[in-house]
């Protein structure tokens, strides 16, 4: 690779990506913890508005699945910034919704563009030495998961304070700008000589050949899912006895997963040195302690934050080790692989929420931890099986 184009030294570009990979981000969530307000803004039947929660995964889904892999043979530093502006179009007209189809429409837009970030990321292991790919992603996983925390509490608060389209219109704003900035600055990188039919070809082949790339998918799917279960139930446990906390309370209360977002860059700095296989155990070991203290959880708020807070740090390993292995394994198809884990990795989230909605209406607090211990354990015999892929003597 071409010393020019390593970006590890241009801190300010670096502040700019991992921002918009969190504003990206977090863009698909706005509508989680204000679905109250948007039932009564419209009034509507609250199950109609809940649909809108669906709409923003699915149509997300479907972007990582086709709209990702076109990030290997196009120009990034055009395209990026041209999905960012179709996802601010999404949400302005979020912000200025006059029935809940319209609201519906922008949540899709919003949900099939925001995967810019999931672009952004491969961008930025192809314009970095090797040796920093690990550093420059957990920079960035950092400004992507801090704006996955912030979301919720935000909608919400200015919600509270404000009116609920008031994200929406923020954040459009933002988007853009920051897209107009990226523009100018995105670092050009080759691309590949294929049609957008022959991506899904090779999707195929990847599939068949890199036996790593399906274990570490799985392996993240599973933490997610764990992690994800605990996502569809944290407002019911939350806001019954013996906490009853009020709906603003219960976003500041996840803001404790902030620390194990901001911890990626150090990690990955460690993955970087070959680590990654001690990483990703350590890191399913956390994910299963963290189910421990969420248990105590059920009655104590200060075990459940600190379940919280234990089992985002436990996601955060495991994904940047994932993200360190699979980046390098095909250095000319990374948005492709890219795809390919990212959708096993947010199927992997929506299953999770499912299996702890049907756990918590089925055994309560104690079979959602069952279940959430149970998703951990997937990750391990996935790992499991990763780890006898590789020599004896190689430790990565």
């Amino acid at each position: 690779m071409n010393a020019q184009l390593d970006i590890s030294q241009d801190k300010a570009l670096l502040w700019l990506m991992a921002i918009a990979c969190g504003l990206c981000a977090g863009a698909n969530y706005y509508c989680q913890p204000l679905i109250h307000s948007i039932q009564q803004y419209f009034q509507v039947p609250e199950s109609q508005v809940a649909l809108t929660v669906t709409f923003a995964q699915v149509s997300y889904a479907l972007g990582l699945l086709f709209i990702v892999p076109m990030g290997d043979i196009v120009n990034k530093t055009k395209f990026i910034p041209l999905l960012m502006f179709f996802a601010a179009i999404g949400l302005f007209i979020c912000a200025f919704a006059v029935n809940l189809p319209m609201l519906w429409a922008g949540t899709i837009l919003v949900g099939l563009f925001s995967v810019a970030a999931q672009v952004l990321i491969p961008l930025a292991t192809m314009a970095v030495q090797p040796e920093k790919t690990g550093e420059v992603v957990g920079f960035l996983m950092s400004g992507l998961l801090v704006g996955l925390l912030l979301s919720t509490s935000l909608a919400g608060l200015f919600s509270n304070l404000v009116n609920w389209k008031l994200i929406y219109i923020v954040s459009s704003i933002l988007m853009l700008i920051l897209a107009l900035m990226l523009k100018k600055r995105l670092p050009h990188v080759p691309t590949a000589k294929m049609s957008y039919g022959k991506i899904f070809q090779s999707m195929a082949v990847l599939l068949l050949e890199e036996k790593r790339l399906i274990y570490r998918s799985l392996i993240g799917g599973f933490a997610f899912a764990a992690m994800s279960t605990l996502f569809s139930t944290i407002a019911v446990l939350l806001t019954s006895e013996p906490f009853k906390l009020p709906d603003v309370m219960v976003g500041v209360t996840t803001l404790i997963g902030v620390f194990g977002a901001l911890s990626t860059t150090k990690i990955g700095k460690i993955a970087d040195q070959g680590y990654t296989s001690l990483l990703t155990w350590v890191g399913v070991a956390i994910l299963a302690t963290s189910w421990i203290f969420l248990y105590f959880g059920g009655t104590s708020l200060i075990s459940y934050i600190l379940g919280y807070g234990i089992i985002s740090l436990g996601l955060a390993i495991v994904h940047t080790s994932n993200q360190n292995i699979i980046f390098r394994l095909r250095p000319n198809a990374k948005s492709r692989i890219n795809s390919i884990y990212m959708t096993v990795y947010f199927t992997g989230g929506a299953c999770g929420s499912a299996l702890g909605v049907y756990a918590w209406h089925h055994g309560g607090w104690t079979m959602t931890c069952m279940v959430g211990l149970c998703l951990v354990a997937g990750s391990a015999l996935f790992a499991l099986l990763d780890r006898l892929l590789l020599p004896k003597t190689q430790t990565a």
